[in-house]
């Protein structure tokens, strides 16, 4: 079997666990429904799913700091997740057992997301593949999980929900024992101490850095968790509901396949920027009406408020320097897309039972407050380090 280009391998990749992923998040509480867990349950269980992705996060992934390593760990991870996930069909009955299942497959799920992430960082800091078109297939696998499981459900029940996601991370775990060409090499000139957590923490740029993510991805709780149940109220039905949603992620992809032609030689500053305008744009026009074309409109802003915010995010990971790439990886998904989100998400339940609707102003003001918050990388040398490390991966090549 021939090396696939690193573009090839991290796409392939995000295609199997992403796929395994889409049917994850939706359905696994739906599984857990089947299996005669009460609803508060539930909710227990799916936060402490969150919960371990965000102590993983910050304890396991920050661990892994040179880039050879990020290949091993994600096969040893894949193989992990596989076995967890088969260990659903014994702790079916018992709260516990489901408890402990929910533990170990979320303590290996969490870090695939950043390290993933990571390992095309390194591929994309050297020109070697476009992270938008590469990171693209793990939001049309997202749709393609969901949607199949969705149909193997409704024909063969529950159980398909766990098979499903066997075969999404078996495809992932086969494709990953391929190696890239070229493989991943810590380049020498640049300092290889793993940084510490609590150090990266005191760094002022950081500590900036994820406020101003927290603030951009963080408003989208409101929507996540309660669009639909306010769109349903308004009146509209479940299929336009759905297409809604379907839109937002279309919007997502366009703006992943065509980041590079749409945003080259815009500043990370202008990034963040318009992502912040769209915040605003977005949740405002959300609390105001109900009415389908300017949801449309809101929708198709998904790609500003999410995929936008998330390549701006990236960028300025990209340009730190290298051993400090998948710690700041790491913070990213620990905190502003699992603590704060999960933090929003209870406050937006107190939120939308007190103001309805209104809840999305709230969401909107944190558009107007990341506007005030200026993040730049800090990047010593990194040039001349990354001319020499493109040199040579085009001479492995």
């Amino acid at each position: 079997m021939l090396n696939p280009s690193p573009y090839g391998w991290i796409s392939q990749y995000f295609l199997g666990f992403f796929f395994a992923y889409g049917v994850y998040l939706p359905f696994w509480a739906l599984w857990f429904e089947d299996q005669g867990v009460s609803a508060t349950d539930i909710g227990m269980l799916v936060g402490l799913g969150l919960a371990t992705r965000c102590v993983a996060n910050l304890v396991i992934t920050p661990r892994v700091h040179k880039v050879e390593h990020l290949l091993p760990v994600l096969r040893w991870l894949s193989l992990f997740a596989l076995l967890f996930i088969g260990f659903h069909f014994l702790a079916g009955g018992s709260f516990w057992l489901m408890a402990l299942a929910t533990i170990l497959f979320n303590l290996m799920c969490g870090p695939v997301i950043p390290l993933s992430d990571a390992m095309a960082n390194y591929y994309s800091r050297l020109k070697l593949l476009d992270y938008g078109r590469t990171r693209l297939w793990g939001s049309v696998a997202f749709i393609a999980g969901s949607t199949v499981v969705g149909y193997l459900v409704s024909l063969y029940g529950t159980d398909m929900i766990i098979y499903t996601a066997l075969a999404g991370v078996f495809v992932a775990l086969l494709l990953s024992m391929r190696n890239p060409n070229p493989m991943p090499v810590t380049i020498e000139e640049e300092d290889a101490t793993r940084p510490k957590i609590s150090a990266l923490l005191r760094e002022w740029p950081v500590v900036k850095f994820l406020v101003l993510i927290a603030l951009i991805q963080g408003s989208h709780a409101a929507y996540y968790s309660f669009s639909a149940i306010h769109w349903k109220e308004a009146g509209h039905s479940e299929d336009i509901i759905g297409y809604l949603w379907s839109l937002g992620v279309v919007a997502e992809v366009a703006i992943f396949a065509f980041s590079k032609r749409l945003f080259a030689g815009w500043s990370l500053r202008t990034l963040f920027v318009v992502a912040a305008c769209g915040v605003m744009l977005r949740w405002g026009l959300t609390a105001s009406t109900t009415a389908v074309p300017v949801l449309l409109v809101v929708q198709m802003l998904h790609g500003v408020t999410f995929a936008m915010a998330h390549i701006a995010a990236i960028q300025y990971i990209q340009n730190s320097p290298t051993n400090k790439m998948v710690a700041l990886q790491a913070l990213y998904n620990a905190i502003p897309l699992g603590a704060f989100i999960a933090l929003m998400t209870a406050l937006s339940g107190w939120g939308y039972e007190h103001w309805g609707s209104n809840i999305f102003w709230v969401m909107a003001s944190m558009g107007l407050l990341a506007l005030f918050i200026h993040v730049e990388p800090k990047r010593k040398k990194q040039q001349e380090i990354e001319t020499k490390a493109e040199h040579n991966a085009q001479n492995e090549c």
